[in-house]
């Protein structure tokens, strides 16, 4: 085991003050150094964190994550697992003696359970599933797991030479990184530790997932969608299942809306789960924290009136409150909820430019989270007493290296009085010169930008550029109404504030109005195509996995339910089809150089889209390249086409805008 003492690392601070000249600015290359920080695991006496560390192997070009382990005092940092296959997903056995975990080492069927004694020795596999081994989580006397199965490609046996044909019947037939979906599902399980006996819990024409032990071992809860036909909806309830096999199954909610993430309370009177905040099918929803007692009923909405998406929950320790993490402009912060005088206290040490990602209880009192700010990658710190303590340093290294660029907030009125919110970011905030400037739009559109650490605006504003993130309506940490905003309405109000954010940065000096691009990936390559054919103000684009004409995506994206329910069918709405379609049937407005990319194996976004709107503007004489990547889903995972988008984007702006 590798063992090393963030206290020798502090040591070196005073080294690396005298080392700032030999720091370089953050080029894209550096991606492929930054490590992945996630999944904080407190040991049951709250003296360990186990989490996991993703990595690039450049050699292999692919992430690999391991697993370490953090003392809660700060003083030991251990790497549990080493190699070539991954290893995730650690969870502590209730006795603190083991610790499990998932990788696909010596397996010929997947990823495959381990079990890693703490007094010592090697790691043990326990399990050899014929399926996709999910999920799992100890029971509370440590004898069995409940895990999360995905039924078996070819029923378990070998893949035949000649493949079958895909044979599907189904509403919503595909899915990105799933691919065509046929009948195979996810289920509950439970496996017994000593004897290696696998017995089924539930099964079905239906997924589960969630699953999460009553104290007492003798129930379980999970999530299903058990509607008629799931596919036709999102609903998703709680259920909870006897703890044997073909134990019986009661349903807990009702709502026709997703309730789901549910948590039992240390006592096992109460869960705690989020609710949507509406029923029916909606992408502009937000999750509202509830409490019902263990049985189902006397359910209560601890969050309605903050009108803010929250997630995450976990109860403390000792039964008293429930922490849960709230997005709110630009902010991911936590909070907690009183069960004695029923109130939410946000905890001010969260607050500000940083965002959190995790939180779990580690004592009566105190949190583990993950966080980050601006200017480094997730971390986990300790949170108690209301204070911030940090725990580990994996991102200290190649952050002591590199210039980051400078990071503010700022705020636009849009034309119509809206007022939107922004993150900038400049090689050099105090300059007075004007600077070519990019927009770079996210993503969603129910998302937000906020002071997380943001490897690509950092990469093009260390390559000389103003670079904005801006939380146009349809973004989420604004309130429900804001993020509603939008709905069957696309490309109108979000092109409105993205203007109107550009026009402030303009009028404020710090952008150079005949030097201004825009890109951006998803709905963020589909805006960036909107305001491109709104305006010719941009002299540069780059969109990424955008769409065109809308209505040809109907039927071979994954987005079926959205259109039938926001939209509307084709034959019934074709105008509303043709008016989000703009961008592709007005192209002769365009007038901007665009670089077009797309994964080649994307169901989400799929590349059609960007063929149309690459292949109409080389019809129009307009310059644009169009950039593939092969065996790539909606997100670009590959390390090397990670860092070959960022490299493309610098040498497509550099082009145009300097």
């Amino acid at each position: 085991m590798k063992i090393t003492l963030p206290f020798l690392l502090l040591g070196c601070l005073a080294t690396a003050a005298f080392a700032q000249t030999d720091k370089k600015t953050f080029k894209p290359a550096d991606f492929y150094k930054i490590p992945t920080v996630s999944d904080a695991q407190v040991s049951p006496d709250g003296k360990w964190v186990a989490y996991g560390v993703s990595t690039v192997d450049t050699a292999k070009d692919k992430r690999v994550s391991h697993l370490w382990m953090q003392s809660w005092d700060g003083k030991s940092s251990i790497q549990l697992t080493f190699g070539d296959q991954p290893a995730s997903r650690a969870r502590w056995s209730p006795d603190g003696k083991y610790l499990a975990f998932l990788s696909s080492r010596d397996s010929k069927n997947g990823s495959q359970l381990w079990l890693l004694d703490r007094r010592g020795g090697e790691a043990q596999k326990v399990t050899d599933i014929k399926g996709d081994l999910g999920d799992y989580e100890w029971s509370p006397d440590g004898n069995r797991l409940v895990m999360v199965i995905g039924d078996p490609e070819n029923a378990g046996k070998e893949a035949p030479k000649t493949p079958k044909p895909i044979v599907v019947d189904r509403y919503h037939f595909k899915q990105d990184y799933q691919g065509y979906l046929e009948h195979d599902h996810n289920h509950l399980y439970l496996f017994d530790i000593g004897t290696k006996k696998l017995d089924t819990l539930t099964k079905g024409n239906f997924d589960e997932g969630s699953p999460t032990w009553a104290p007492d071992g003798k129930s379980i809860a999970f999530v299903s969608n058990r509607d008629a036909d799931p596919d036709r909806s999102e609903n998703a309830d709680v259920f909870v299942v006897e703890a044997k096999a073909n134990g019986a199954v009661k349903q807990l909610t009702t709502w026709k809306g997703h309730d789901v993430s549910p948590k039992y309370s240390p006592d096992g009177k109460y869960i705690a789960y989020l609710r949507q905040n509406s029923e029916g099918y909606n992408m502009y929803s937000q999750n509202v924290l509830c409490l019902m007692n263990a049985d189902g009923s006397a359910t209560q909405l601890l969050t309605k009136d903050l009108d803010r998406p929250v997630d995450s929950p976990d109860w403390s320790k000792d039964g008293k409150t429930i922490a849960f993490l709230v997005d709110d402009d630009r902010e991911r912060y936590a909070a907690t909820y009183t069960l004695a005088n029923k109130k939410i206290n946000i905890i001010p040490a969260t607050r500000g430019k940083v965002n959190l990602g995790d939180i779990a209880a580690q004592g009566a009192g105190s949190w583990v989270i993950t966080l980050s700010d601006p200017y480094m990658p997730y971390e986990i710190y300790a949170l108690e007493a209301g204070k911030l303590r940090r725990l580990t340093y994996q991102q200290r290294d190649w952050l002591s290296k590199v210039t980051l660029a400078q990071v503010t907030g700022f705020r636009s009125t849009s034309k119509d009085g809206t007022k939107v919110s922004g993150v900038l970011y400049r090689p050099d905030s105090t300059s007075t010169k004007k600077m070519p400037f990019i927009l770079f739009v996210h993503g969603g559109p129910v998302a937000q930008d906020d002071y997380s650490f943001d490897a690509t605006c950092q990469v093009l504003a260390s390559a000389g550029y103003a670079v904005a993130a801006v939380n146009y309506r349809g973004s989420s940490g604004r309130g429900i109404e804001y993020t509603r905003a939008i709905a069957a309405d696309w490309g109108n109000k979000e092109v409105i504030d993205l203007h109107g954010a550009v026009d402030e940065l303009v009028k404020q000096g710090i952008t150079d109005p005949d030097k201004l691009g825009v890109g951006g990936w998803s709905y963020g390559g589909i805006t960036t195509d909107f305001l491109i054919a709104s305006d010719t103000r941009f002299k540069a684009a780059a969109s990424g996995a955008g769409s065109a004409l809308q209505i040809a995506n109907y039927g071979i994206d994954q987005y079926i339910l959205q259109y039938d329910n926001e939209l509307g069918q084709p034959w019934k709405n074709i105008d509303v089809y043709n008016k989000i379609s703009y961008p592709f049937l007005h192209a002769d407005r365009i007038k901007t150089p665009v670089l077009f990319m797309s994964g080649l194996k994307d169901f989400n976004v799929p590349t059609a889209g960007s063929e149309q709107m690459y292949q109409a503007l080389k019809s129009l004489g307009v310059p644009a390249e169009l950039i593939l990547y092969p065996n790539q889903n909606h997100g670009i995972s590959i390390p090397s086409y990670q860092v070959d988008r960022v490299e493309r984007y610098i040498k497509w702006y550099d082009k145009y805008l300097k």
